[in-house]
């Protein structure tokens, strides 16, 4: 067993199943695999993944249920919002200016997708969308497997002295994936496996990795 899988194992076995990504009407869901349902999911995955960008997600749930009580968590009712009500909407969520552009070209591409899956390229291509953007739509909105790399990840691993701290999101995401596919063959326990991992990791770091030094009293 390689120490990636290793601190999956480990990781799994002290915080359980995580049930992300967790919606407004339902939260999070352990154990169930089978999200999202529909369209309209896919889509608050993707604004939620938007809204992320550099902020904490307990921000991004105050904007997400603000727009739930205006009946307007679909990408046809944002797109018709005036634009300052949209700013002022997902104002908790902080780049507010920038982040309403952003989800009004995500919501360009969104609806002329229909019910195709998005390529990595196609993603990368719109504005405001990065590669651990890109990657946390893929793995939880449309379940394929890519591994998401973010701040948290790179701290654990340089901690663990597993990678330079030069390494690159590529190298990092390379690196992770091929460890783990050397014990996970079947796609769906790979999915699986890339899903718990990268929240696994985000509720170990918010306890040993959130603030310098990081990794004090880390267990791993």
């Amino acid at each position: 067993m390689n120490k990636i899988i290793q601190i999956y194992k480990t990781l799994y076995e002290k915080y359980g199943t995580q049930g992300w990504w967790p919606f407004i009407d339902s939260g999070y869901h352990p154990s169930e695999y089978d999200f999202p349902k529909n369209e309209n999911q896919i889509f608050e995955i993707c604004l939620g993944v938007i809204l992320t960008q550099n902020t904490t997600f307990t921000s991004v749930v105050k904007s997400l249920n603000t727009l739930n009580a205006m009946n307007c968590l679909d990408y046809k009712a944002i797109k018709n919002m005036p634009l300052d009500t949209l700013k002022n909407t997902i104002k908790p969520s902080g780049y507010f200016n920038q982040k309403a552009n952003y989800i009004l070209a995500f919501i360009d591409f969104f609806e002329r997708l229909e019910d195709k899956t998005p390529t990595r390229e196609e993603l990368l291509a719109i504005k405001g969308i990065g590669p651990e953007s890109a990657d946390s739509i893929l793995l939880y909105a449309y379940n394929q497997p890519e591994f998401v790399v973010d701040a948290y990840t790179k701290r654990l691993l340089l901690h663990a002295g597993l990678i330079d701290e030069k390494a690159s999101y590529y190298a990092i995401k390379k690196f992770m994936e091929s460890e783990i596919e050397k014990e996970v063959k079947d796609r769906d326990e790979l999915l699986i496996c890339y899903q718990e991992f990268h929240a696994l990791i985000v509720a170990h770091a918010k306890l040993f990795y959130s603030k310098k030094p990081y990794g004090v009293g880390c267990f791993l």
